[in-house]
């Protein structure tokens, strides 16, 4: 299945000492590579490897990034060298620096070749979840898109219950509210199409309306999930690959 990735994002959470201004966020490092790569090898590792990456602000960093990938230079010499993406399909989309994810999409769809089904990511997030699962769950229904749910994962924020006059009745991290949000792994059919209007979202237009119409199924997953939206999210997933602490990289097992 073709994979679209969105990474178009400004990262302005991202900015601190030592990042370039206008480095987008799936380019920032985790480990040895860009978590653009992690999430590309989590897909490939599954046999799924063509992929169309939707580019917006910071683009060139990403072109350059595949485009100088595969070479060495040696002895004044640029020679080819056998590389771990090799066998990868990759299509780079220029589709605007300021779009919605839901235009990025739009812009692409030229791309999937009418194919029925294909896969969709924000290009920011890792995780373990077994996706011939997910695929085959939806596979087996009739809804026009899936959405990966996950727990909340901060212990940052506390819900408060509280009474009328205002005592507090229990303190609850959010990580432990029996909620699920959205986790950033879609399988979505052609059908997302008719619900994206020109300038919109993949989730408040396109997704939110296949729910009104009963038509969007959740994928709920417990395991492993990490965004990477701030500074400190990057470097909990930089801390992680550094002690070898690798959940999301299955290709390694």
């Amino acid at each position: 299945m073709k994979v679209v990735l969105f990474c178009g994002g400004r990262g302005t959470r991202m900015r601190h000492e030592g990042v370039g201004g206008d480095i987008p966020k799936p380019m920032q490092l985790v480990g040895p590579r860009p978590l653009l790569w992690h999430v590309m090898r989590y897909y490939a590792h599954f046999g799924h490897k063509e992929f169309i990456l939707c580019l917006g602000y910071g683009a060139q960093h990403i072109k350059d990034f595949f485009l100088t990938y595969q070479f060495a230079l040696r002895d004044g010499r640029i020679e080819m060298l056998e590389t771990d993406i090799s066998d990868w399909q990759i299509s780079l989309v220029d589709t605007g620096p300021d779009s919605p994810i839901g235009e990025r999409l739009r812009r692409v769809r030229d791309r999937l070749d009418g194919d029925e089904m294909f896969l969709a990511n924000y290009a920011d997030v890792v995780t373990d979840a077994p996706l011939p699962d997910v695929i085959e769950r939806f596979t087996r229904s009739d809804a026009g898109a899936s959405m990966m749910v996950v727990p909340p994962t901060s212990n940052t924020f506390h819900v408060v219950e509280m009474a009328e006059n205002g005592m507090v009745g229990g303190i609850t991290p959010v990580s432990e509210m029996p909620l699920w949000i959205n986790g950033g792994f879609f399988v979505l059919r052609q059908e997302i199409f008719d619900h994206i209007p020109e300038g919109g979202d993949l989730v408040a237009d396109g997704c939110m309306e296949l729910a009104k119409r009963g038509r969007l199924l959740a994928y709920r997953h417990r395991g492993y999930w990490r965004p990477s939206d701030t500074v400190n999210q990057r470097l909990e997933l930089d801390g992680s690959w550094s002690r070898g602490e690798r959940p999301w990289a299955l290709w390694e097992r």
